[in-house]
């Protein structure tokens, strides 16, 4: 199946920001619905995408190859869990206001005011949310429910490479 230069471009975004769902995708394609990302990846894409048991959508192997671009997460040496994550300077600072996989975990409103405290970001608290969702998908971070949902690294921060791309 030929791609054309639209679809290459999708693909890409796909290979980049897996796991993802379409909310991303539809922010970053700048469509109108979710429903329209849908049928893109049907229509055009279904050969080089999936849906993993979490309903979040990943490309083969076969579309990385073809497009040429890092995946955004890489299982760790013994090949279980993550190794290396592709994430947002802002990513990448949540990540390092987390406590390890032993600590305590923390409220989004907790790691925004860990943030500023030990960062100079002064973000937004759904970005905030934002990025630990998305951490979340990678598997890099895991949620705790209590009162509210509560985050902490999902892996010990010396087993976890942290690869930041443009925002």
């Amino acid at each position: 199946m030929t791609l054309s230069e639209e679809a290459r471009s999708r693909l890409a975004d796909v290979v980049e920001l897996q796991p993802t769902k379409n909310s991303e995708l539809q922010e970053r394609w700048a469509v109108d619905s979710g429903s329209e990302v849908h049928s893109y990846l049907t229509d055009e894409l279904e050969e080089y995408t999936y849906r993993d048991d979490n309903s979040l959508i990943r490309a083969t192997s076969e579309a990385a190859d073809l497009v040429d671009v890092e995946p955004g997460v890489e299982p760790g040496e013994d090949g279980n869990g993550v190794g290396t994550v592709r994430v947002t300077q802002l990513q990448a600072d949540v990540l390092a206001v987390l406590p390890g996989p032993g600590g305590d975990s923390l409220s989004v409103v907790a790691v925004l005011e860990s943030l500023r405290d030990e960062t100079d970001r002064d973000p937004e608290v759904d970005d905030v949310r934002n990025a630990l969702q998305r951490l979340r998908r990678q598997e890099a971070v895991e949620v705790e429910y209590r009162a509210v949902p509560t985050y902490r690294l999902a892996v010990e921060r010396e087993d976890l490479t942290i690869e930041i791309k443009e925002e």
